[in-house]
């Protein structure tokens, strides 16, 4: 390296010569370090995705025992246990082909292996109705000048359903040839979320809708296409749901982005019982729930399938060990793992509901007074909320600062009064200490309009999970919860948008494979509009 007092010391045209030298090298060892820095993060994306495919292999090879010992091994169960866990791991296989497929890796279609001829897909029923949908380019002029001649066509079938009615959709794509120069020009095959597949996304819509929503598991659903005309063996309507839900994910974690930008958020969570395949047996996992306020102008639920009840599961969803961690006001009832999730930022809000119903197991139960008394206490809070509903936030934080605050004031002086004529260990003293030991979070409602009194919101929305549980018995797997959160999610947010759920699912099937990745929100419920 030659130094400044050197420089000075050359003749000016030598100087010049060597400072442009010195440039130049400068700026090539500038892109040296920039080719290196891009061919080592180029070598950490392909390591992270070596290291994933590997994982998601191992998973279908695990999946694969799973389903031969299904069939082969004793099951601890009855046959439609049996039925649901064969779903299952055949829709748990067709997500992981997707995923591997679109990590670029070369993987077997369900049902392949080696040295095994794949079967032949049977030719739809002759008897179903049939409509065509004609596809031609939109132009049949040549590039040459002359007027091109249809000289065939290829037709592509796939089934389409209606509540109750099958159907066959033709797609026909028209051969244009040019007689002068023999150019033959054809419409490109429409793009569809299951490629080569044939049903159209109103069937798929109608299989996810009925698996989660109306909560009817795949082999109900068997049954009741082969009464409708055409028998769809479970294993593909599970293969279809699996990459279907491979496909939505995507857009869900839009969702979930969405929902994080809310400075005020629910949060519940409610126990599922998830298949240990090994051992027949089940046991506790949850289902959580987040949500907006019933009051915020986006609509948006977002369930997340986890195997413990660990408050780990919050602070992971709201991402609160990252740069980007969310910080607002989470409501939630009094359960202890949402504790360190206020250590780390967020603002506490709790349930008056849940309070409310200690008292009322009091007077229901035993005529307390003590209970009916609070009960007319709790009366008069939610009285103010129903008068506020649909006043703007200000407005609510103001009405609660002048009525809200003063029944609160009178309530916790008879709270801490009452307290001292308990005895210990009652169940009335129990009751008047959950709101003691929890009025600050209580009671934050009445300093920020945003804030609910309740936690009804969310109850509210976790509240059909409760019901689809005698119906599906089971999760299968835990990337079965997680599929299952991920397409609920779409769909109870649609309905709460006041959209119909199917409606709306079908038309999102039909629009994602050509929807742009900047664009993925236009599909989100909230901002759904149907196509023209």
């Amino acid at each position: 390296m030659i130094s400044a007092q050197q420089l000075e010391a050359l003749d000016p045209q030598v100087r010049q010569a060597m400072l442009s030298l010195m440039a130049e090298v400068a700026a090539r060892d500038e892109q040296l370090r920039a080719k290196d820095a891009l061919i080592e993060r180029r070598e950490r994306d392909v390591a992270f995705k070596e290291a994933l495919i590997d994982k998601l292999t191992h998973e279908v090879a695990v999946l694969k025992r799973m389903k031969f010992a299904a069939t082969s091994e004793k099951f601890a169960g009855s046959a439609e246990q049996k039925s649901l866990l064969e779903d299952t791991l055949d829709e748990d296989l067709a997500e992981l082909y997707r995923e591997i497929k679109r990590l670029g890796a070369d993987g077997d279609a369900p049902g392949d292996k080696a040295g095994k001829k794949t079967p032949k897909r049977q030719a739809l029923p002759p008897y179903l109705p049939r409509r065509d949908v004609h596809h031609e380019p939109e132009s049949t002029v040549c590039g040459c000048g002359c007027q091109m001649q249809r000289m065939g066509e290829d037709v592509a079938e796939k089934l389409d359903y209606q509540p109750g009615v099958f159907t066959v959709e033709r797609h026909v794509r028209g051969k244009w040839v040019c007689r002068h120069c023999e150019t033959l020009v054809q419409a490109a095959v429409p793009a569809h979320v299951i490629d080569k597949g044939i049903p159209t996304t109103g069937l798929l819509a109608q299989v996810l809708v009925a698996k989660f929503l109306d909560h009817m598991p795949l082999y109900r659903q068997e049954a009741v296409f082969e009464r409708a005309g055409h028998l769809i063996a479970r294993s593909t309507l599970a293969q279809w749901v699996g990459e279907c839900g491979a496909q939505l994910q995507p857009l869900v974690q839009a969702l979930a982005d969405e929902l994080r930008r809310h400075a005020v958020l629910h949060a519940d969570e409610t126990p599922v019982a998830m298949l240990k395949p090994g051992n027949g047996k089940t046991h506790r996992a949850y289902m959580w729930s987040y949500c907006t306020p019933s009051s915020n102008a986006t609509k948006a639920v977002v369930f997340e399938f986890s195997e413990t009840r660990s408050g780990e599961n919050v602070r992971e969803f709201l991402r609160l060990e990252t740069p980007s961690a969310w910080k607002g006001t989470l409501v939630t009832d009094g359960f202890s793992g949402y504790r360190a999730c206020f250590d780390k930022g967020v603002t506490s809000a709790q349930c008056m509901a849940h309070a409310r119903r200690k008292f009322h197991e009091l007077w229901a139960n035993h005529s307390s007074e003590v209970g009916r008394q609070a009960l007319r206490f709790h009366q008069s809070l939610f009285r103010v909320e129903r008068e506020i509903e649909n006043k703007t936030p200000e407005e609510r934080r103001r009405i609660r600062q002048r009525k809200s605050r003063r029944v609160l004031a009178v309530f916790h002086r008879w709270l801490v009064a009452q307290r001292q004529l308990v005895p210990p260990g009652s169940a009335t003293i129990k009751a008047i200490d959950y709101s003691l030991k929890r009025w600050g979070e209580l009671t934050h409602f009445v300093d920020d309009g945003d804030v609910p009194i309740s936690n009804n919101w969310v109850e509210n929305h976790i509240r059909p999970i409760a019901l689809g549980r005698s119906n599906w018995l089971f999760a299968g797997s835990l990337r079965a919860g997680k599929r299952a959160a991920a397409v609920m999610s779409l769909l109870h947010s649609a309905r709460i948008n006041g959209h119909e759920p199917y409606a709306y699912l079908k038309d999102v099937l039909e629009r994602l494979p050509t929807q742009p990745a900047s664009h993925i929100e236009d599909l989100l419920p909230h901002r759904w509009k149907p196509s023209a």
